[in-house]
């Protein structure tokens, strides 16, 4: 099927942007050449967890990540500010905590809750820039074209009325999988009208299939960047390309020859496969990305029950399959960055919007203050850098990206910014910038066991990860009274399997650790 980009004409822009609450696109600006300031390549992975070859990890085939490393300083204790994609996202894109964003779920949507919040990309259109994003950036199916010259560029079979607003974690390749989810779908709107994603999200958990990889989103998307790639350069203007690869996010979709890279029997199992000791409830994810998988519906609760090693080895092996092929995607990519010469003047950050579980106390997905789910890959290129290959092991946040890239470009850094630029530390990768990180998470009634709403603000220090939970209020948005607590000696405890604050010899830390999490991320 050819190819070819899709993008909004001035008519479509307009609409769109005024049903978002924003009066008008983007601003003229005066042109910004490429022989002056770097390219940006902002390439934001999905669920992806510092699972790959260059963070230690010796099962995990990523020959294309690993490689990029070792031009790169790659960031080993970089935390996200909240462990879902909507809240991350917002979180990065506009430099502010989810505090500041409101956004702190699925359900919320920066641009409704702002209008005249301005992103990343707009900001950098501000300064010259011409911006392009293609892929999941925002959230499904949240293009917010506003943000960009070129929004959501997707490859042309996926651009029909059928296909636009759908969230590309439903498509497959093979016909009866597709007759399947349709069927699925049928079933999930008799019972919602309004159902998540229209009823499109997940479909059954895993495909695998013998098709090439443009026959997959991901893959066609990467034909899509490479073509793009090459018409950036004729423009001679400054760029900032933002891709969003979608695997390896449920379902676990991805070609056959990845599969066959792992012998799903010799995989090793999570450690800690059981819920944290003296942990609160209301702290662990209900796994409810799996039971949105139709052959998964049966999945219970951590705190009720665990997967069968059968089914335990299946999503783990589908998970490694996807983080392999998009791997290969990002190979192609930076292999086609270098053929158009790009390379030398192009900025290029890699990062996961959050980690993912494989089982770690007993649970799966994200959504918890867990380290296991607030860390994240972070690595980041820049042309001439001095310590490539390095790995920075200080502690670093997500919301720290825009005001680096701002100050690695030389265009003014908004006062507003929440984080702080990591530019020191791709000089000096042992220089401390922050003595804590910040995370936090809601977790609402449909997803805790005793169906109340709750808000976990997380810190972690270089020993320890403390956490306060409170009940929230979801009229006022704020929090309300103290619900529980949790410590963890991460030096000698770092998978977290025993929360101490209780202990009464923890008593002092716990006071210590809590004046700290009340004093926020500016005094840290």
């Amino acid at each position: 099927m050819g190819k070819h980009i899709h993008t909004y004409n001035r008519r479509e822009f307009i609409k769109l942007t005024t049903a978002a609450g924003v009066a008008s696109v983007l601003p003229s600006c005066s042109f910004l050449s490429r022989d002056k300031h770097y390219n940006i390549l902002f390439v934001i992975v999905d669920d992806l967890r510092p699972e790959l070859g260059c963070y230690g990890n010796t099962e995990i085939k990523t020959p294309h990540f690993d490689r990029f490393a070792k031009e790169s300083v790659t960031f080993t204790q970089a935390h996200c500010q909240a462990a879902a994609c909507a809240p991350s996202r917002a979180s990065v894109m506009l430099g502010k905590r989810p505090d500041s964003t409101h956004v702190w779920s699925l359900g919320e949507k920066f641009r409704e809750i702002d209008p005249n919040a301005v992103t990343m990309p707009q900001h950098f259109h501000k300064f010259g820039y011409h911006t392009v994003s293609m892929g999941k950036i925002f959230h499904n199916h949240m293009p917010d074209p506003i943000s960009f010259d070129e929004p959501d560029l997707r490859p042309s079979e996926y651009t029909t009325a059928e296909m636009i607003d759908r969230d590309p974690e439903s498509f497959y390749y093979d016909e009866e999988l597709n007759k399947e989810l349709a069927q699925v779908r049928e079933r999930r709107l008799k019972k919602n009208p309004n159902v998540y994603a229209g009823g499109w999200a997940y479909g059954r958990s895993w495909e695998n299939s013998e098709a090439p990889d443009n026959a997959f989103y991901d893959g066609a998307q990467t034909d899509l960047a490479l073509a793009k790639l090459e018409d950036l350069k004729k423009k001679k203007q400054a760029f900032y390309l933002a891709v969003g690869y979608y695997r390896p996010h449920l379902p676990f979709v991805a070609p056959r020859r990845y599969w066959d890279l792992y012998d799903r029997n010799e995989l090793s199992l999570a450690s800690n496969p059981y819920l944290p000791k003296n942990s609160p409830l209301m702290a662990m994810n209900s796994t409810y990305e799996l039971t949105a998988c139709y052959d998964l519906e049966w999945v219970q609760h951590p705190s009720v029950a665990k997967l069968p090693e059968e089914t335990a080895r299946m999503l783990k092996h589908g998970y490694y399959a996807s983080v392999s092929y998009v791997d290969a995607c990002f190979g192609r990519l930076m292999d086609g960055l270098k053929k158009q010469d790009l390379d030398r003047n192009t900025i290029v950050v890699v990062w996961g919007d959050h980690g993912w579980k494989l089982g770690e106390h007993g649970s799966w997905c994200k959504q918890t203050n867990y380290n296991i789910d607030t860390r994240v890959p972070l690595i980041v290129r820049a042309p001439g850098m001095l310590n490539q290959g390095q790995e920075c092991n200080q502690l670093v946040e997500l919301v720290d990206l825009f005001p680096t890239l701002c100050d690695m470009t030389g265009i003014e850094i908004p006062a507003y910014m929440e984080g702080r630029s990591l530019k020191p530390l791709l000089k000096n990768p042992d220089l401390e910038l922050k003595s804590a990180v910040f995370s936090q998470y809601v977790r609402r009634p449909k997803n805790s066991p005793d169906r109340k709403r709750y808000m976990g603000y997380s810190m972690v220090t270089k020993q320890y990860h403390y956490v306060e939970w409170y009940h929230w209020d979801n009229i006022t948005k704020a929090a309300g009274d103290f619900a529980a607590v949790e410590l963890y000696d991460i030096r000698s405890d770092s998978e977290e399997n025993i929360n101490i604050a209780g202990f009464p010899e923890n008593a002092e830390i716990v006071q210590t650790l809590s004046k700290k999490l009340k004093a926020g991320w500016r005094s840290a």
